[in-house]
């Protein structure tokens, strides 16, 4: 049975769409049967593992409002272990069109169950927001992984996305647990950098990963060609840093 792990932050740019392709990528690479969920309108997931955002009518959308069954909308990527599920711009349509829905909030959870038992590891990407699909995805997650910028407001916004993921577990999602925090586009000549670090660690000292992503040209560059960092540049400081998360996650689980 896969686990099911979302990556979530309701503030934008802050590594979660290179988190999910990267992470994704270098656990299939170790031979792990991998599902990527692009649960985010802007499709960014998508287009980072090659997938053309063509509206062609196979995509997450087209299954939460029940025209496709989950088996029909999923893809191959250049991984051979790694399959993944696109967006489009549609997907903004089923937070109005599931409104009046009593069981709005367990639509992905449903979806899900169909594929659960086909591959190790289902990764959720998230939208920035704290919107009636992220709110899909934490619901149908055992746990998440929250990515996190050393940055100024960082502490602000990873307090309020705690307090949803409170929220859940009370309400939809007992089982919710944190994978972890995860301090991404780390600057290590920046002295903001690592006091942001060092006061989430304070803060949550069970609860952020060992590693550490950090600000890495590479892993920009890799979206504009549809792959992930490890197809792009495998020797990068970025593709290197993502294989040692998936070695974490891999350890943990």
């Amino acid at each position: 049975m896969a686990k099911i792990i979302s990556i979530a932050n309701q503030k934008g740019g802050v590594g979660k769409t290179t988190t999910a392709v990267n992470l994704s990528a270098s656990i299939a690479v170790t031979e792990k049967k991998v599902l990527l969920v692009d649960f985010d309108p802007q499709g960014n997931t998508t287009s980072g593992v090659g997938i053309t955002k063509n509206g062609s009518g196979s995509d997450i959308y087209q299954v939460l409002i029940k025209y496709k069954r989950l088996k029909e909308v999923i893809k191959d990527t250049d991984i051979a272990f790694l399959k993944t599920v696109s967006s489009t711009r549609d997907l903004i349509g089923a937070e109005v069109e599931l409104i009046d829905d009593p069981a709005r909030e367990l639509k992905l959870k449903d979806v899900l169950k169909e594929v659960i038992n086909d591959y190790d590891y289902i990764f959720i990407d998230c939208p920035p927001s704290l919107s009636l699909l992220t709110v899909n995805a934490l619901t149908a997650a055992d746990s998440v992984i929250i990515p996190m910028q050393c940055e100024y407001y960082a502490m602000e916004g990873l307090s309020e996305l705690m307090n949803t993921v409170g929220l859940i577990k009370k309400r939809l999602n007992p089982a919710l647990k944190i994978e972890g925090i995860l301090l991404t586009m780390f600057d290590s000549r920046n002295n903001l950098a690592h006091q942001v670090a060092q006061e989430v660690k304070t803060h949550f000292p069970d609860k952020v990963f060992r590693t550490i992503i950090p600000r890495n040209v590479k892993l920009s560059e890799s979206p504009s060609f549809g792959k992930p960092v490890i197809l792009y540049d495998i020797t990068s400081k970025g593709a290197l840093s993502y294989m040692d998360l998936a070695k974490e996650i891999l350890m943990k689980n």
